[in-house]
């Protein structure tokens, strides 16, 4: 399969295994919750961080990279579903990302003294949260739970919890983790470290975007699956 193919078909799995899986979750018995919990909201939460690193791959051009339109498309689809973002002002701030890593025209970069891990994560989910977005969500879920009668726990436990989850999940492995300055100095003007995990580590955390952080900023036309190679 070619590598444009592959790209396209990686990237529609991942919605497709999103989807499926959230609305089995959504549909769950009361009775099977307490089974399906933790493993229903960790699969659930690493498909919600597939989706913000398809559209982050689109944003690079590399799911459909002969086919411009389609790439947006893909990338414009999956970072809506993530949480209502609008593709082109996500793309523009991560431009922002690259050209100006780990400096105070970084949007995903906290400047002011040595921040605190959670003083860098509020800065981080204000610079992109907005509030369309967020009375978007909770229009959602009230139409779900009073109109479609999906169960209160059922939204909270796989579909509100696994969206936050995510968030932490990308800053943690995909942002912290490798920017934060430590005594050991960065390679270079990038400002990244890549993070010392194993290939199938690398994978869960945060689908190579921790363990191969610098590589990516390096090569960011390389897909977050060839990133490992």
């Amino acid at each position: 399969m070619k590598k444009t193919n592959l790209g396209i078909v990686i990237a529609l799995t991942i919605m497709i295994l999103w989807f499926t899986s959230l609305t089995f979750l959504l549909l769950l018995p009361k009775e099977w919750i307490l089974i399906a919990l933790i493993p229903g909201i960790l699969f659930q939460t690493h498909l919600y961080t597939g989706l913000f690193i398809t559209a982050h791959d689109a944003m690079h051009g590399t799911v459909a990279p002969n086919h411009t339109k389609l790439n947006d498309i893909i990338g414009s689809i999956s970072v809506f579903l993530y949480a209502l973002f609008f593709y082109k002002q996500l793309k523009a701030k991560h431009h922002f990302h690259h050209e100006f890593p780990g400096t105070e025209k970084d949007p995903d970069f906290h400047t002011e003294g040595k921040p605190r891990f959670f003083q860098w994560y509020v800065h981080f989910l204000l610079n992109y949260l907005r509030w369309p977005q967020l009375i978007g969500m909770a229009i959602i879920f009230n139409v779900l739970h009073h109109l479609a009668g999906i169960p209160l726990e059922n939204l909270l436990l796989f579909w509100v919890a696994p969206s936050l989850l995510s968030t932490f999940q990308l800053f943690y492995f995909g942002t912290y983790l490798p920017h934060r300055r430590t005594e050991k100095p960065f390679h270079d003007k990038h400002n990244a470290h890549s993070l010392n995990f194993s290939k199938l580590a690398s994978l869960l955390s945060c689908y190579h975007f921790g363990g191969f952080h610098h590589k990516h900023h390096l090569k960011p036309g390389v897909e977050w699956w060839r990133l490992a190679k």
